[in-house]
């Protein structure tokens, strides 16, 4: 009994240092910024130019921006992922500005050269500077659109939530919440009291009035495909599922995406998006 004893106090020492780590550093393990940032015609989009905006809590972040070139057509205002820079998701920008979309890819706190280190209420301070800067130059709401990528899909959700008059929300390959995600060592129920940052996406569906469209890849091994239904699911008829066969979590707009994403611009006022992936 004695042996029993040390073992397992050996074994809840090792759990709390182990949790202890997770309370330090679980930042350094959902954000991966990239420190170099090209300029907007070295990533291929040389109409975007670099834009600062100051945050509420006085930070001065830069992302890039091109205005419409079609008449009447929305602002995409991108929230990219976890990893790396905006400048890795110029691409998707190109497809939507050749469309003639206007398009703001968000600058994040400690990404490409950025100030400040990210965080859940960082990244929302950073979006809100991008919209606010937007709107404070004439752009209505209702001709905003927001376009969230994986962790940048809890920004857009956030944000969807603080401006009922948007346009439309776009989220590829979303979670339903950060706890969701939390590694299979950590105790059920113990994720939500120790994650510093939630980004409870489901919690926040019924709020979001606004046409959805939800991308996701059937064969998604970051983000499971079942979250993005789960997510379909609670908006009760307002969003379009676009799921796609073999698709993975980075590879969805090489698999077709950006064209269903500009039939869902094109068409959400009769609520379709016709492709065989489709579910409502």
């Amino acid at each position: 009994m004695g042996l029993l004893a040390e073992t397992l106090g050996v074994l809840a020492g090792g759990y709390a240092l182990l949790l202890g780590g997770l309370t330090v550093f679980q930042r350094d393990m959902i954000y991966h910024p990239g420190d170099t940032l090209p300029s907007p015609e070295e990533a291929g989009v040389p109409e975007m130019l670099p834009v600062p905006v100051r945050t509420t809590d006085n930070l001065v972040v830069s992302g890039w921006y091109a205005p419409p070139t079609r008449s009447g057509a929305e602002t995409i205002v991108y929230c990219h992922g976890n990893a790396r820079t905006l400048a890795h998701r110029a691409h998707k920008a190109r497809l939507l500005l050749d469309a003639g979309y206007g398009v703001f890819l968000v600058g994040y706190r400690g990404y490409g050269g950025n100030p400040g280190r990210p965080s859940e209420e960082g990244l929302y301070a950073d979006t809100r500077a991008a919209l606010g800067w937007l709107m404070g130059r004439g752009t209505q709401a209702e001709r905003l659109v927001l376009y969230g990528e994986s962790l940048g899909t809890g920004v857009a959700a956030q944000m969807a939530t603080e401006q009922p008059d948007i346009a439309a929300v776009i989220l590829e390959a979303p979670f339903t919440r950060l706890a969701d995600l939390a590694p299979p060592y950590l105790l059920p129920g113990l994720a939500p009291a120790l994650l510093l940052d939630q980004y409870d996406t489901l919690s926040k569906m019924p709020s979001i009035r606004h046409p959805m469209l939800v991308l996701h890849g059937e064969m998604d091994g970051v983000v499971p495909v079942a979250m993005g239904r789960k997510l379909v699911e609670r908006a009760h008829g307002r969003a379009h599922g676009h799921f796609i066969p073999g698709g993975g979590h980075n590879n969805l707009w090489d698999m077709g995406a950006g064209a269903a994403v500009l039939v869902f611009l094109q068409n959400r006022q009769t609520e379709t998006v016709p492709d065989e992936g489709e579910e409502s």
